[in-house]
């Protein structure tokens, strides 16, 4: 078994209202020496079997399609070591 990470990010010119959100958060609970924050989603997605290049490649194309808006989104596919 294997464990495929999706990593999806708001592109950096697409305005991040939740983000700001944290920041003001942080502030406002103590927080210091915060400049900025993006908010975005992590898929952990397990693998019946390897992480061939194949499967990995099948996850981005879902990743592509599925979990993320290409025009405002950006994601990376990571296999995790050590599951």
């Amino acid at each position: 078994m294997a464990r495929v990470v999706v990593d999806v990010m708001l592109k950096p010119e697409i305005l991040d209202p939740q983000g700001k959100a944290v920041l003001g958060a942080f502030g406002r609970l103590g927080f210091d020496g915060v400049a900025s924050v993006r908010q975005g989603k992590r898929f952990e997605i397990e693998l019946d079997g390897e992480a061939t290049p194949e499967a990995v490649a099948e996850i981005e194309r879902a990743a592509a399609t599925l979990l993320a808006n290409p025009v405002i989104e950006d994601f990376t596919v990571h296999v995790e070591a050590g599951v």
